[in-house]
């Protein structure tokens, strides 16, 4: 069965590190990377791979569409909108890596299998990513009242899309922390921070539950999950254990990025590129199973 074709709209650098993970996945093929700068680095680098290349945007992609099955926008949530108005009439699965959230919030560990058959889902955020797991595995042991993270990231791996979008990320965050963690009320936080030399991406969740008394079962869920993002995530890992004061549980997260297209500190790039590769890939096994049909049958 052959791999569906990949374009991925947004030469920064989370599309041009979407691009690595693309080349290593078993079910993607990459065909096609569009920008808007003809001197990105996104767009030399897939040039120099003989990739497809277009620095006229949206437009550029949809007089090709033919080339591409998938498409990861990896842009701002505002040229997501009109971007997901043109390509899903196309009949084109859209992976969105904006907090836009226009599809359903899709965090691989915690509900992969749920939303494969949408035309768009959304990727929550690099700190939705890191931290709602943690917060859904504490809700599957104990009830969370209210869930509050805070994600700290190294300011050189911030580009101008993930600056034009911090309001976005606050929302969108907070919105997936109840949907996909189980928390009643979610609230998040991002920081950037310009330290030298750039700080590994941290994360710290603290959440109120309902019930004391469920230490044990708290942890090993937690354990359980930390395990299931490192199969795409190796970088993803906790720092210390989980700190207990009450109702009060604190768990503190890093995630070390796999030093494709950005340094290692650029765990909140990996983790969305990561996690959105996974999710592609997923959507498209699916997509070659359902069409496949057996030799027997033809």
């Amino acid at each position: 069965m052959g791999k569906c074709k990949v374009g991925i709209i947004g030469s920064g650098n989370i599309g041009t590190d979407l691009m690595y993970k693309i080349e290593r996945s078993e079910h993607l093929e990459m065909k096609m990377m569009v920008g808007i700068d003809p001197h990105s680095e996104g767009l030399l680098r897939a040039k120099d791979r003989s990739y497809e290349i277009t620095d006229r945007g949206i437009d550029g992609l949809l007089e090709m569409q033919e080339m591409v099955d998938i498409v990861f926008d990896a842009t701002t949530a505002k040229a997501h909108i009109r971007h997901n108005e043109l390509l899903v009439p196309l009949g084109k699965k859209v992976i969105d890596l904006t907090p836009a959230a226009i599809g359903p919030f899709v965090v691989p560990s915690v509900n992969l299998g749920e939303h494969l058959d949408a035309e768009n889902v959304n990727m929550v955020t690099c700190g939705g990513q890191a931290t709602i797991p943690i917060v859904h595995a504490i809700d599957q042991a104990c009830s969370v009242e209210y869930a509050e993270i805070v994600a700290t990231v190294a300011s050189k791996s911030a580009g101008p899309g993930t600056r034009a979008n911090i309001d976005e990320f606050t929302r969108t965050t907070s919105r997936a922390i109840e949907k996909i963690g189980g928390a009643k009320k979610g609230k998040a936080i991002i920081i950037l921070n310009p330290a030298e030399p750039p700080i590994i991406m941290r994360d710290t969740i603290h959440v109120l539950v309902q019930e004391r008394g469920r230490e044990d079962q708290i942890i090993a869920s937690i354990e359980k999950m930390v395990e299931s993002v490192q199969e795409y995530v190796p970088g993803y890992r906790m720092r210390g254990t989980p700190v207990f004061d009450g109702n009060k549980v604190s768990v503190f997260i890093e995630v070390e990025g796999a030093g494709d297209f950005f340094p290692p500190y650029s765990g909140n790039l990996d983790i969305m590129t990561a996690a959105a590769a996974k999710v592609g890939n997923e959507i498209a096994k699916m997509q070659n199973q359902s069409s496949f049909v057996p030799p027997f049958m033809k």
